[in-house]
Order: C-alpha cells, then structure tokens, then sequence
C-alpha cells in the first residue's frame, strides 16, 4: 500500500474510530500495530518490553483519540505517545535498578555481622539465659537500647515514657541481671 493510500485509510479509521466503530479501531490497530511496535522494540530492546509498552500505547490511543482534531496528524501524534512510552518504561527500568542496588547496599550496611564460628563463652550464655527470663517489656527495652542503639530519648518516645522513667527502668533492669548472674547457678 503506497503512503497516499495509507494515509487516506488512516484518516477514514480515525473518524470511523472516533464515531465509536470499534471495527474501525480495530482496523487502524491492525494497519499501524507492526510499525509502533518496531519503534517500541528500538527504545526498550527487549521483545517482551516492546509487546508491554505496544499495550500502553494503545491504550493511550484509545483513550486519546477522541480529542484528536485533525485526523491527518494520527501517524505523528500516534508516533509522539510511542516514544513517550518506550521512555517511560526505560525511565521506570532505570529507577527499579537504581532502588535494588541502593537496597542492596543497604541490606549489605544492616545485615549484621557474621558470627564468629568460636562459641559464646559462659558468661555471654548465662547472661542470654538472664536476659530471656525477663518480663517482654524488659527485653524489649533492652532491645531497644542495646540491641538497636536508640538514645534514651528515642527510646521514651518509642515507649511513650517520661525520659526518667527509660533511665530508671533500665538501671533496674542491669541492676537484676547483675544479680542473677552473680547467684550461684544450680
């Protein structure tokens, strides 16, 4: 089909289309699929990226193509939504990569340390032992300032406790642990 011809055809579907045959929409799909897909495919690279972004740009054509005035300008305006498109989806690409490499990083940075193969000594057992006969509010504090390393103040506001109260608490709570730990085990 020569360019003359095309163009007609073009312009005919697109007010066909535009007076809600949806024949008419399938037709003009039919005619300009290949092309917008091809020029998809040379953005992404990628022959499931480019049949994703040829869904997204009919879709948008769909919705679009009511308020397209003129129907001679369908080919360039059509050919605008795919390169939008296809930069959309190398954009979103782009950033997803960028997310999972900062999130690598920084599940490396919050990973804890690996454990040394030598075995806990005794005492750091016994205090372990201690420590999980406390009441869950207390290990919880603990947690909070041993285990994460919040301040006393992060720790009151957590908490929803006056910054004395934190201080007291945890004083208590060593106090306890001192105790248990110096009582002779059975």
């Amino acid at each position: 089909m020569d360019r003359d011809a095309r163009q007609v055809l073009t312009e005919w579907l697109v007010l066909e289309a535009q007076s809600g045959s949806a024949r008419a929409f399938q037709d003009l799909h039919d005619l300009w699929r290949e092309d917008f897909r091809r020029m998809a495919l040379v953005r992404v690279e990628q022959p499931e990226a480019a049949d994703e972004v040829a869904t997204e740009i009919w879709l948008a054509i769909a919705r679009g193509l009511p308020r397209l005035d003129d129907p001679a300008c369908f080919p360039r305006w059509a050919f605008q939504i795919v390169q939008r498109r296809a930069a959309d989806w190398v954009r979103q690409r782009l950033l997803a990569r960028q997310r999972e490499a900062a999130a690598a990083a920084d599940a490396d940075l919050l990973a804890p340390a690996p454990l040394t193969p030598a075995e806990p000594g005794d005492d750091v057992l016994a205090l372990r032992e201690a420590i999980s006969r406390l009441p869950a509010e207390q290990q919880e504090l603990l947690h909070l300032f041993y285990g994460l390393e919040r301040s006393l103040h992060e720790i009151a506001d957590v908490l929803h406790l006056p910054l004395g109260t934190v201080k007291s608490r945890l004083f208590s709570i060593r106090e306890l642990l001192k105790q248990q730990l110096k009582a002779p085990r059975q």
